[in-house]
């Protein structure tokens, strides 16, 4: 089994992704880092593609076993996250949380909420410092 991880580069996403990797060592489990892009294969940026590289092997020298998927399918974040976690039967998905406001909920959605709601495993929700 495994851990899945939504990533993006904020604060939010570095706190997600530094939980479930020290939650990775403490149950000695592997790490998917999923980094959900809309639109079509153009749309990854080839510096985030690097980043993403970086970090995977910054998480290898650190004994953690990782595998970063980048899915460009068109869905929500959260479509994809739930997707891997149901595919991979994974122990749970870390998140990272930010504030928004009720506008802000309203017109862009919740991917957090969403995931909240319809993970087929515990979700583990962080804030950022």
């Amino acid at each position: 089994m495994a851990i899945v991880v939504g990533y993006v580069p904020t604060k939010e996403g570095r706190a997600a992704l530094t939980r479930a990797a020290e939650e990775c060592k403490l149950r000695g489990t592997s790490l998917v880092v999923v980094n959900s892009a809309r639109g079509g294969r153009d749309m990854v940026d080839p510096e985030q593609r690097d980043g993403l590289d970086n970090l995977a092997s910054d998480l290898k020298a650190d004994g953690v076993e990782v595998e970063v998927r980048s899915p460009v399918r068109g869905l929500e974040p959260a479509e994809d996250l739930i997707a891997i976690a149901e595919e991979i039967n994974a122990d749970f998905i870390v998140i990272g949380l930010r504030r928004r406001t009720p506008v802000g909920k309203l017109i862009l959605g919740s991917n957090a909420q969403r995931i909240l709601l319809d993970s087929p495993c515990p979700v583990l929700a962080v804030k950022a410092d």
